[in-house]
């Protein structure tokens, strides 16, 4: 649904995907800003050389490296994207279909074609907050999720024009012969704001179908964002935090935002457990046990409120165990991160954070012993996809010929910010959106910007 009351809200651009050739249909007439081109239906885009070309039945059609189409009526128009990979390396990653409102920008990228979604920031919201959760969530969840959706994207957007006027190389890793530490952060999008995966946030275009709540949340939150002495927050966000939220510079760069502390997911301390969980014995213990926490439920109306479906494949949330024979984790390993650890013998925590995520992991070896982190780092390499996260212990268990590595584990995600599953829970108890916002961010103030 394109808004009508768009007032200044800015225009942005989100990277939906990449291919060698992708095929796509026009719901509704679309024009290109020369009048060359003015169709509907359905087509292919490739490239060749530097040269995009558009291919149906009837036409074949070539360009320079990119093309933007507009649609003649923005309101009934639509277009879809096929074969879109969503869930990119994640468990329940898979291919659809997805249909878009706005405009279709094709760009060249490594002797690739991508499809780019223009449109109002505003527009965007409202599929991002259908798509990381269900529409049918509580107003005052979705209300926070608007703001802090819309605060994250502003400030990623700010900070790629400081970068680009910053001479120096940012930098996202440092490696030694010993210790490769890297972060996973969003500027490596070159040709638009945001993707449109998990990496960034989730966004499905109209495909997850809204509701009138959803609009109604966007109109009366318009514009609003958290600010901190003046800037807009970055406002990141995960599925479960575990109990305790982590620090920013724990998870990516070595910056520290007086926002993004670490906060008790519950309105007081739980009693008889010790919360200072960097410490190893602190951090096992705390895995181990079962504290009260707005994200420690099990409560399948509110679940099913938050989670997309895909997202209830995984219900062990809070607190999770994975097993992996030494062979298999050691090939898994070797897999993974491309080096050869021989055979594993121990997974050593080094560093951890505030929620008890392991910053440095060391991975010791019959070849070769290495110090991994961060968080993402640490999860994409004990696992196919991506760990639940990095707040774990390793449990030797077994026989001396083939021992078993039982990883111990707390929270969904990277932690940093607001908990979405705690969120939710806060709002089915009645709490508002400016409550919800200020408990995970603490000393903000909520503004409109525009």
């Amino acid at each position: 649904m394109i808004m009508k009351n768009e007032n200044n809200a800015p225009e942005i651009q989100v990277g939906i995907y990449s291919g060698e050739q992708i095929s796509f249909t026009l719901n509704g007439v679309f024009n290109d800003s020369t009048g060359t081109f003015s169709d509907s239906g359905n087509w292919t885009a490739g490239c060749s050389g530097n040269k995009l070309f558009l291919r149906n039945d009837k036409q074949n059609l070539d360009w320079e490296q990119t093309l933007f189409l507009n649609p003649l009526n923005a309101e009934d128009s639509s277009f879809t994207l096929h074969a879109v990979t969503i869930g990119v390396n994640f468990h329940w990653q898979r291919k659809e279909d997805q249909i878009f409102k706005g405009k279709l920008k094709l760009v060249i990228e490594d002797n690739k074609v991508t499809a780019i979604n223009v449109l109002s920031i505003e527009d965007y919201l409202i599929s991002v907050i259908s798509s990381e959760m269900k529409a049918t969530s509580s107003a005052e969840l979705l209300k926070a999720h608007a703001v802090i959706s819309r605060s994250w994207l502003l400030a990623q957007i700010e900070k790629s024009r400081t970068l680009g006027k910053d001479s120096r190389k940012y930098k996202t890793h440092f490696s030694t012969d010993g210790e490769i530490v890297r972060w996973y952060d969003r500027e490596d999008h070159q040709n638009y704001d945001v993707c449109a995966d998990d990496h960034c946030q989730r966004y499905q275009g109209i495909t997850r179908a809204s509701t009138t709540v959803v609009v109604q949340v966007i109109e009366e939150t318009f514009g609003e964002v958290l600010s901190y002495e003046g800037v807009i927050c970055d406002t990141r966000y995960s599925k479960c935090c575990g109990g305790v939220t982590e620090l920013f510079e724990n998870v990516w760069e070595p910056v520290n935002h007086p926002y993004l502390q670490k906060v008790i997911d519950y309105p007081v301390t739980p009693e008889g457990i010790n919360l200072n969980i960097n410490n190893e014995e602190v951090a096992r213990r705390w895995i181990l046990c079962n504290p009260d926490a707005f994200c420690n439920t099990s409560d399948k109306k509110v679940l099913s409120q938050v989670l997309n479906d895909y997202d209830q494949e995984t219900n062990d949330f809070f607190r999770w165990k994975v097993t992996y024979t030494q062979s298999k984790l050691s090939e898994l390993v070797r897999t993974r991160t491309g080096i050869d650890f021989g055979t594993i013998t121990d997974l050593i925590p080094l560093e951890r954070g505030t929620s008890g995520r392991i910053k440095r992991l060391r991975i010791e070896g019959t070849k070769k012993t290495m110090i991994i982190g961060k968080e993402l780092e640490i999860r994409k390499a004990l696992s196919k996809t991506h760990l639940y996260s990095s707040c774990f212990f390793a449990e030797k268990t077994g026989d001396e010929k083939e021992p078993s590595f039982v990883l111990h584990g707390a929270g969904w995600g990277h932690g940093v910010g607001l908990c979405q599953i705690g969120a939710a829970v806060m709002g089915s108890k009645g709490y508002s959106y400016q409550e919800i916002l200020m408990h995970y961010f603490r000393d903000t103030l909520l503004e409109k910007r525009y």
